[in-house]
């Protein structure tokens, strides 16, 4: 699915993969070796992608969604660079993401939001 789309992240993309993988393996999900090549996956895939920096701007947006929608600071942060990279016309783009919530916003936001 990531083929099919340019790609696109927050700034702080990278740091979540890291802490989602290093979770995994605390819980015994994932061993050492899978932890290895997720990690050499995650950052291909992100060395790929144009990155959304932080700024002002983006922060309070980022606060006007929290208080707009059901999302957490990082989920906020990610819909707020969408909409940045797209200048704020979200009609025909696709925003990609495993979290249902961060879904309906951008649902309602006005992406194509998809569940990967």
């Amino acid at each position: 699915m990531f083929r099919k789309y340019e790609a696109v992240i927050w700034w702080a993309t990278p740091l979540e993969i890291a802490s989602a993988l290093a979770r995994l393996v605390r819980m015994k999900h994932l061993n050492p070796q899978d932890w290895a090549k997720c990690r050499n996956l995650a950052i291909d895939l992100t060395d790929s992608c144009f990155v959304i920096q932080p700024s002002d701007a983006l922060r309070s947006q980022a606060i006007q969604m929290v208080e707009a929608y059901d999302l957490r600071a990082a989920d906020a942060l990610q819909l707020s660079a969408a909409l940045e990279w797209c200048e704020g016309a979200p009609r025909a783009n696709v925003f990609l993401t495993a979290d249902q919530r961060l879904r309906d916003a951008a649902t309602l936001r006005g992406f194509e939001a998809l569940l990967v």
